[in-house]
């Protein structure tokens, strides 16, 4: 039975309140901040800081000290060690564990009860609103849909009551038991820790569904797809799945994965979300025009979410102090700031956006604010290299599967240069020749870049290493991060991921 039809009321109102949300920014993020500071004002922390409820944002950014996590690591262990009313009122039982920070350890995001709600389910639920706002003809509840997550897996020893892992862990296991009806896997295989049990049971709770939607991180769905054509001797995903539509991504970025998604799922539809262990944040804004077979794959812009129980702030990439979204300037880009309901105030993400529009509030994420290379002064964000490895994967027909960059120093007899490791689902027939167009794409997409690479005086052309299949995953491995959840760090500014990876071979 297929109840999509009847779930559009539903659905239209959520999307409904969020545009609403954005007709006055100012209000909608004014009203936010005030009911964060009532909640904050209760705190240990906010007491601390000197929190008080209706402060001003003008207030609030003098009063509160921009908090990194090695700052709010103290505080966030208090939590885990159950105590209450510490960065948030009340006690926090659930924490997505995310990948390090400066100070060499796993982050612990707390996830509190309103958090989950208010900030998670709620992106998800704009997520699916605004896609059937564009698709009303849509049947995603007519099937099953296939979400991806991690597990609860962690070396940390937490008291009794107190789960730690995957933000999707939690997410699977509090989800509405209304949706366990419409979704797969099971419970019980979603939230298994070991990938090589967990894979191919994956594959065997997933090949005879009637797939509708699948929801994770790209890199990794991309090896359960593989699994499943492989386990039934099919040519693409949509001979297991005919009606499958939709595929909802996040976490990395979409471009460098596209064309194999065409080829192996044609006619699914792309919806692209910026979700994150410390909250839901944007949803695409509207359909993508273009293929990567095209060559025409632009990034979509997304839409800040601002009903969603946070407070952002943006900081500029060329400089200054962080101001409010109402006072964002279109075509510049920001490092971005949270206070949210999760207990993080005037948080760093570690995300750039580049603000596409002001008035609706629309980004695209231009990169980390700890992954460029700028060994020589070329500034390379992540949103170069990916746009230049699209480009080049759809000009030679070669397929990525995983990829990280770094700088090759300058020595007495050579220039400096970027050197690459890409895992290549489809290797061009010729490499050098791929290395000349990526170089050339890169240069495009980055004037620093290209400046550095003039006259071959400053930097020599990138290189290219290909690596064998799985090499990456055993790298994670290594690092105790494998999962559903964890991503290879895209540029390193020095070579601590490229020797320890180089050394794998």
């Amino acid at each position: 039975m297929n109840l999509t039809t009847l779930s559009l009321p539903y659905f239209r109102r959520i999307f409904a309140a969020e545009q609403h949300a954005g007709d006055d920014i100012r209000a909608s993020q004014t009203a936010t901040l005030h009911t964060l500071l009532r909640q904050g004002a209760r705190t240990d922390y906010g007491r601390t800081c000197g929190l008080r409820p209706g402060m001003s944002y003008e207030e609030f950014a003098a009063t509160v000290p921009q908090g990194d996590y090695p700052r709010l690591r103290p505080w966030v262990m208090r939590m885990v060690r159950g105590e209450a009313d510490v960065l948030w009122p009340g006690r926090c039982r659930r924490f997505a564990q995310s990948s390090g920070t400066s100070d060499g350890k796993s982050k612990y995001i707390p996830v509190t009860d309103r958090s989950l709600q208010r900030c998670h389910y709620a992106g998800a639920a704009y997520s699916l609103a605004s896609y059937l706002h564009y698709y009303p003809d849509s049947r995603v509840f007519g099937g099953k849909n296939f979400i991806l997550g991690g597990s609860y897996a962690t070396e940390l020893e937490t008291p009794r009551g107190v789960c730690v892992g995957d933000l999707s862990a939690t997410l699977i296991d509090r989800i509405n038991p209304l949706v366990n009806l419409f979704r797969i896997p099971s419970k019980r295989i979603a939230l298994m820790a070991d990938w090589t049990e967990k894979l191919p049971a994956l594959i065997e709770a997933s090949r005879r569904a009637d797939v509708r939607s699948i929801s994770g991180v790209p890199s990794w769905f991309l090896t359960v797809i593989k699994g499943v054509i492989a386990r039934q001797g099919a040519g693409n995903i949509r001979q297991v799945w005919p009606n499958l539509e939709v595929f909802f991504h996040g976490g990395i970025a979409f471009g460098p994965y596209r064309e194999q998604y065409e080829r192996l799922a044609p006619g699914c539809r792309f919806w692209e979300n910026y979700n994150a262990s410390e909250g839901f944040f944007g949803v695409q804004a509207r359909p993508l025009e273009g293929s990567a077979t095209t060559g025409k794959t632009p990034q979509p812009p997304m839409r800040l979410l601002l009903n969603a129980d946070t407070f952002y702030e943006f900081i500029p990439a060329d400089g200054g102090d962080p101001v409010p979204a109402w006072e964002v300037e279109e075509g510049k880009v920001y490092a971005l700031l949270i206070t949210s309901s999760n207990g993080l105030w005037r948080y760093p993400l570690g995300d750039t956006v580049l603000i596409r529009s002001r008035n609706p509030l629309e980004i695209t994420i231009a990169g980390r604010t700890k992954h460029f290379i700028n060994a020589f002064g070329e500034e390379v964000m992540v949103h170069n290299t990916d746009a230049a490895l699209a480009h080049a994967c759809a000009a030679t027909g070669a397929e990525v599967e995983n990829y990280t960059a770094g700088p090759v120093y300058a020595s007495d007899r050579s220039r400096g240069r970027h050197q690459w490791l890409i895992e290549f689902a489809k290797q061009p027939a010729d490499l050098e020749a791929f290395a000349d167009i990526l170089d050339k794409a890169l240069q495009a997409e980055n004037s620093d870049y290209q400046a550095k690479r003039a006259g071959g005086i400053f930097l020599d052309r990138l290189t290219i290493t290909p690596v064998p299949a799985g090499t990456f995953d055993r790298w994670l491995a290594s690092t105790g991060r494998l999962g559903g959840q964890r991503k290879v760090p895209r540029l390193s500014n020095d070579r601590h991921i490229l020797d320890p990876l180089l050394s794998t071979l």
